[in-house]
């Protein structure tokens, strides 16, 4: 049962670490409550993990959202750097653009169905490779792994899913790209008017 709920498990344990509070604990002892929290998700209740019940409401999540994850555990454990901002816009952009091209056409808004493409997905591959090696040139390794482990992932059948999206993209991370994104847009624009009004007045 916990072979097959690998991904469940996991997600319980990260997501529970990310959203409570470090407690003013050292990196190590904070190591011991993420291996705690590992055991609460094995928790059996009514015959089921507590982490099953988790993935009932998410889902499993898409490979890059959990190297997501994994990087923001390993950031709070003070074990990797923090990323840049242009670094944290490119992630944010590419899976923002990535979910525009996927979603509208799931729900049946366009004519193309791109989430069949990720049943064969030679020419998908091709594109998320070629993102991979740009995003490497711009020095932005956080998002090239993210592509590599979902790619390598799918490689490797490690979901039950056979569709590569699956792997590449999940609702969740959708929603937050595209929130960060329209956010911060949001923010730029407010701000621009507002430089604009002291101008405006003068004239």
């Amino acid at each position: 049962m916990i072979h097959e709920l690998w991904q469940a498990h996991l997600t319980f344990a990260l997501l529970a670490f990310l959203i409570l509070p470090n407690f003013g604990l050292s990196p190590s002892r904070q190591c011991l409550l993420l291996l705690g929290l590992l055991a609460i998700g094995a928790i059996p209740v009514a015959g089921l993990p507590l982490a099953a019940y988790l993935r009932s409401f998410t889902d499993d999540l898409a490979i890059t959202t959990l190297v997501a994850l994994l990087f923001a555990t390993l950031l709070r454990l003070r074990m990797v750097a923090g990323l840049g901002d242009v670094q944290r816009e490119q992630i944010l952009l590419l899976f923002a653009i990535l979910a525009l091209f996927l979603y509208p056409a799931t729900l049946g808004l366009t004519l193309l169905d791109p989430y069949r493409l990720g049943y064969s997905p030679r020419a998908l591959l091709l594109v998320i490779g070629a993102l991979a090696l740009l995003l490497l040139w711009l020095r932005n390794g956080v998002a090239a792994i993210m592509l590599g482990a979902a790619t390598l992932a799918f490689s490797l059948e490690l979901k039950p899913s056979t569709n590569y999206w699956d792997y590449l993209l999940d609702p969740l991370l959708a929603l937050y790209c595209w929130v960060a994104v329209l956010s911060k847009t949001a923010a730029a624009l407010f701000g621009h008017l507002r430089k604009q009004r002291p101008t405006m007045r003068s004239e």
